[in-house]
């Protein structure tokens, strides 16, 4: 049988999730389909009781001031007002370039593609770069993912802030895309939301498992939280959206819990892996980034099983790289274990 190859376009955007593609791709591989390409919680927070009105109404200022009483809470913020929602952290990464005039920007990568597309979109010149300090003296605003998708890398937070203050002194940015930060809330910037030149980015599905409610925030200076808000619309977050992000929030108790089983489902993980022959070169307790050598045939490989895995073939120099999310319960790992193992049989 021919294998499928991994086709994608210079500009084509490449996520994982997309089931449909999987099944279109190998519509032979037995199912269910087991994810692994997303780096979402696979064990969601549990919805509450959704009112009528949420569906009805329109979105209220008092559902929108307690989900962002509660976001101020979690993220240790210093008040509401500190932070502006929006249906997505992946809206506010389009609408952040719209806001300033354009400039060189420096994207700390590799890392997740839709930041340099974005600012590029927007007419800014985008150039990549290893690490912050390479640009925080030249360019006018640099981006960067703490902890990295996909190999996990974070930096000291002072020396975040620093770079965020030399930027500002220039009229810069430092934008802190902390997507994956509630694995870890003392590597997190949002204590210092507010201060001159820093924006944060946080998203709210990855760790809570609900990617589907869209649901994100910027915590920046009052100024460009003005102009955000003016950006996003009088009705930045559903009804629906406003009523689970405040419950799932406010849970301080369940957040902690899923922090510990997802340390502990991580460390499974990389039993499997390596008893697969990979190595395990970064990533955060929601994924894992290995070296898989011919990622792509691995890729086709697990896809064959009914595994669908994150490749990065749109990165030069990162050919080798897979990344794998978590599994939802242990029959799951199961499978990923016998598909690695048959892999490696010659």
């Amino acid at each position: 049988m021919m294998t499928p190859e991994i086709q994608i376009r210079p500009n084509q955007i490449w996520h994982g999730g997309d089931l449909t593609q999987a099944a279109a791709l190998f519509p032979d591989a037995p199912g269910p389909w087991v994810d692994l390409s997303t780096g979402i919680n696979p064990r969601p927070y549990p919805l509450p009781a959704i009112p009528s009105a949420a569906w009805t109404a329109l979105p209220t200022r008092g559902g929108l001031g307690a989900l962002l009483a509660a976001a101020a809470m979690a993220y240790g913020a210093p008040g509401p007002d500190s932070l502006v929602a929006a249906a997505g952290s992946e809206l506010l990464i389009q609408i952040l370039p719209r806001l300033r005039a354009t400039g060189d920007v420096a994207i700390v990568g590799p890392t997740y593609g839709d930041h340099a597309r974005a600012w590029a979109a927007a007419g800014h010149a985008v150039r990549p770069v290893a690490a912050p300090g390479d640009a925080v003296g030249t360019a006018d605003v640099v981006v960067l993912c703490s902890p990295n998708n996909p190999d996990g890398r974070t930096w000291d937070r002072d020396e975040l802030l620093d770079w965020a203050a030399r930027l500002a002194a220039r009229g810069g940015w430092l934008v802190v895309d902390e997507a994956y930060a509630d694995l870890d809330p003392a590597r997190s910037l949002c204590p210092h939301a507010g201060a001159p030149g820093l924006v944060v980015l946080r998203s709210f599905g990855k760790f809570f498992g609900l990617g589907g409610v869209r649901l994100g925030f910027v915590l920046a200076p009052p100024a460009l939280l003005d102009a955000a808000r003016l950006a996003l619309g009088s009705w930045a977050v559903s009804g629906p959206a406003l009523a689970v992000g405040a419950a799932a929030l406010a849970d301080l108790d369940w957040q902690a819990a899923t922090r510990r089983r997802l340390a502990a489902a991580a460390d499974a993980l990389d039993g499997v892996l390596r008893a697969g022959g990979l190595r395990v070169i970064g990533g955060t307790a929601l994924y894992r980034l290995v070296d898989a050598g011919d990622a792509a045939a691995l890729w086709r490989h697990l896809a064959y099983a009914g595994l669908w895995t994150r490749p990065f073939p749109e990165h030069a120099g990162c050919q080798g790289w897979l990344r794998l999310g978590l599994t939802a319960d242990v029959g799951a790992l199961d499978r990923l274990a016998g598909a690695l193992a048959s892999f490696a049989q010659p």
